[in-house]
């Protein structure tokens, strides 16, 4: 393919150990003065910076538009990526390494043309994890790593079917990855790669011809900057072109390059660039990644091997890796059943005239000695030698963006560098003053770590996950899950727009709903979490946005939503070292405007009726935990008055009593002469079972200690006329519904003791499964149209 006044052409498929070995042969044959690597040519400053001291691969170069919305490149990179190696030995070998595929800004602008031309299948916006993809492009090998579209996986399946494999990555690494021969890569990709692009080349026109256009224009481009590489006094026979292996055969000299006026033409849009952390999970297919591999672990382990010229050994190590998982996981396989895997992986390969097993092929020799033919039983083994919980990093010093620099520094001062890992971690915070140290960065570092947090859970960035546990919480403890992900590096470069430091990121991210906010209860929301990330002045923008709002109060619902919000941040107020006292006239206000809207909102419908009970919970909520701030007595007065209403909602005047019984506001003598006046048979069936479903909401275990409740509610349903009964249960089978298997036990007894059939037997009758009669009458009622009575 090379005459003597042509560059070395190396085609590649991304992520190749084989590629990488090859490579560097060639490399040390021929010693390049320029390696030129198909990548974005604006990249040329980082590329020193991604081989330099220090920083551990996986690594990824990130592109990202410098204006909303944000739109990425990423370009990533495993020690045995082709790419990172090439740039490894032209830092060490003192040669020339350039980038020669299109600047970023051009690319992100023609993704998004791609993006707008293209069906939703064909260019998703969401990997197969749910992690929004934007437009991710990466590094090509052979056509379908970027773009799997149904043309060449046709072409793989067609492949991996005539030479009698499983699939094709079997198919790849049996006839490529094996291959260590001198030269036999590099000829077999070149002739595999010329077949397919031919077979491909006119139907891609045709089924896909932005596609083939947004190829052709790149190809053009990458032929321009190789001229510009001859041009620039460059011995042909001393330079070596990576590129994937679907475009090699379009960059020899013959084919027009890229003009000056074409490349005006071309469109583009602000971008920045940066290096950041990457992982072997989101290299897995597993995550969605469309140009990764399903085992970026056994890779590099294969890569090992043939850098120690001893690929042999892959199989043992393989082995002896998943049998290490399953011992840590407690299930013990022994080193003869390792021997005898190795044996077995070696029979699959022969029966496929291979020279070593595949991946495929160790798999399912792991399967049969160390699951006995069970994949679940070694699965999580499998998972861990496959795949790893390998993760980069990058020194500092290292080009980042601002924002990614002040959250290192963050982490570092908040002793948080530690939870930078794929495995999640828990952390426990007491917000409170530790006074047995001597500074106060050591006295507040809790309290600090959840501003951090906060900031960052805020700024959408999935690093850290606030735990609720409600029987254990105070107002200083939190509790935090910790995981890093390459996409929470890359939500933090998203968030640079916003700011270049966390702070004025998330300062710039409550301005922003401030600016949309147009209720109460977002602004107060607002308030708390401006709170809880220890931005004072963002929170009096809140507070006054609050103020400017709750002149026209809106319904009962937002306004206990707000109180709520303002509640529990005046609770812990104290802790987080905020000024609450200006929310205190607010508080006020809304509680005693609540108080007096109850009544009349709680004249709604059922559908209505569901809010409004959370609305009360959280009003009463305030009165208990402010009672010397607000007029609860007030509070108490109204619940009364809806308590005893007929013509409001059954189940708000049923779950005031049941909030009154619960605050002892409501006597025995009082409870007994309401259930007797609500369950009684000339009550209408809406208010009678509709007032005991509102009741049973709250409180239940004092329900169940009244046994007079359960005699009246028996005479009541007892007492009912057949149609009146089939209403009635709607209500009540809403109400038992949402109780406890335990608490229904307890009813089933005590209804046993009032019938006199005993406890336990009734217990047991009414608790047993239903026969296909009963399930027949229980369809009926399903069925029942309760409108028509």
């Amino acid at each position: 393919m090379n005459g003597a006044r042509e560059p070395h052409f190396f085609g590649i498929r991304h992520l190749s150990p084989a590629g990488s070995y090859h490579l560097l042969a060639l490399l040390d044959e021929v010693r390049p003065t320029a390696v030129l690597i198909e990548g974005p040519s604006d990249a040329g400053a980082l590329a020193s910076q991604l081989v330099a001291r220090g920083v551990v691969p996986p690594v990824a170069l990130l592109a990202y538009t410098a204006q909303l919305p944000v739109r990425t490149l990423l370009y990533p990179f495993a020690e045995y990526s082709p790419e990172y190696q090439a740039l490894r030995w032209a830092a060490r070998n003192g040669s020339e390494a350039e980038w020669i595929d299109l600047p970023t800004d051009v690319s992100l602008a023609l993704n998004a043309l791609r993006q707008d031309r293209s069906t939703e299948a064909d260019l998703p916006n969401k990997s197969d994890d749910g992690v929004p993809a934007s437009t991710e492009d990466t590094f090509e090998g052979l056509p379908g790593e970027t773009n799997t579209g149904e043309l060449q996986r046709d072409f793989y399946a067609r492949i991996a079917e005539l030479a009698g494999e499983p699939d094709f990555e079997s198919y790849w690494e049996r006839h490529f990855e094996h291959r260590l021969g001198h030269g036999a890569y590099r000829q077999s990709i070149s002739r595999f790669s010329e077949e397919m692009r031919a077979w491909t080349a006119g139907e891609e026109r045709r089924r896909a011809p932005h596609e083939a256009a947004y190829n052709e224009i790149r190809e053009a481009f990458m032929r321009r900057k190789i001229r510009e590489t001859l041009e620039g006094g460059h011995d042909p026979g001393r330079i070596v072109v990576l590129t994937g292996a679907y475009h090699t055969s379009a960059l020899n000299a013959s084919l027009p390059a890229m003009t000056d006026e074409e490349l005006a033409l071309l469109p583009r849009v602000p971008t920045k660039m940066t290096l950041m952390p990457y992982s072997y999970y989101k290299l897995s297919s597993h995550s969605g990644y469309g140009a990764g591999n399903a085992a970026p672990a056994y890779f590099e382990l294969m890569w090992q091997c043939m850098r120690q010229r001893e690929l042999d050994r892959l199989p043992a190590l393989y082995l002896s890796s998943v049998a290490a998982r399953l011992r840590e996981a407690g299930t013990y396989r022994s080193t003869a059943s390792v021997i005898e895997g190795v044996r077995l992986a070696g029979a699959l390969s022969a029966m496929h005239d291979g020279e070593h097993p595949t991946w495929k092929d160790l798999r399912d020799a792991a399967t049969i000695l160390f699951g006995h033919g069970e994949l679940s039983v070694v699965a999580e083994a499998l998972a861990r030698t496959d795949i790893g919980t390998a993760i980069g990093s990058l020194p500092e010093g290292v080009s980042q963006t601002p924002i990614q620099d002040d959250l290192n520094r963050e982490l570092a001062r908040l002793k948080l560098g530690k939870y930078k890992s794929l495995v999640a971690a828990d952390l426990a915070l007491d917000l409170r003053e530790n006074r047995s140290v001597k500074s106060a960065d050591s006295a507040f570092l809790d309290l600090n770590r959840s501003v951090l947090l906060h900031r960052l859970a805020l700024l959408g960035i999935r690093f850290a996950r606030k735990q609720h546990r409600r029987q254990t919480d105070a107002t200083w403890a939190e509790h935090w899950v910790l995981q890093w992900s390459p996409e929470a590096e890359i939500e933090i470069v998203e968030a640079t727009i916003k700011g270049e430091t966390v702070e004025l990121a998330a300062a710039y991210a409550i301005h922003e709903q401030l600016l949309a906010c147009d209720n109460m209860a977002d602004a107060a929301r607002l308030i708390r979490q401006a709170g809880e990330c220890g931005l004072p002045q963002v929170a009096g923008q809140a507070v006054a946005a609050l103020q400017r709002l709750a002149v026209d109060a809106g319904s009962f619902a937002q306004i206990a939503q707000t109180q709520r919000e303002l509640s529990v941040l005046m609770q812990y107020g104290s802790v987080r070292r905020i000024d609450t006292a200006p929310l205190l006239p607010i508080l006020r206000q809304l509680f005693l405007r609540g108080c007096l809207m109850l009544l009349e909102a709680a004249g709604c419908n059922d559908d209505a009726a569901t809010e409004m009970m959370s609305a009360m919970s959280a009003m009463n909520a305030v009165a208990q935990e402010h009672d010397t701030e607000v007029d609860e007595p007030l509070w108490l007065e109204q619940l009364k008055a809806l308590a005893v209403r007929d013509d409001r909602n059954p189940r708000l005047s049923g779950y005031a009593f049941s909030i009154l019984l619960e605050r002892n506001e409501a006597g025995e003598e009082t409870f007994s002469s309401e259930v007797a006046r609500r369950l009684s048979p000339g009550m209408e069936v809406d208010l009678g079972a509709g007032w005991f479903e509102g009741l049973a909401m709250r409180n239940r275990y004092a329900l169940l200690s009244r046994d007079y409740l359960w005699r009246h509610l028996d005479e009541y349903i007892g007492g009912l006329e057949p149609e009146p009964f089939k209403r009635s249960l709607v209500y009540l089978r809403r109400a038992f519904g949402a109780f406890e298997p335990r608490e229904k036990a307890a009813i089933a007894e005590l209804l046993g003791e009032i019938w006199g059939t005993g406890a336990e037997q009734s217990g047991e009758i009414l608790q047993r499964p239903l026969d296909e009669e009963e399930k027949e009458r229980l369809d009926e009622l399903n069925e029942f149209d309760f409108g028509d009575l």
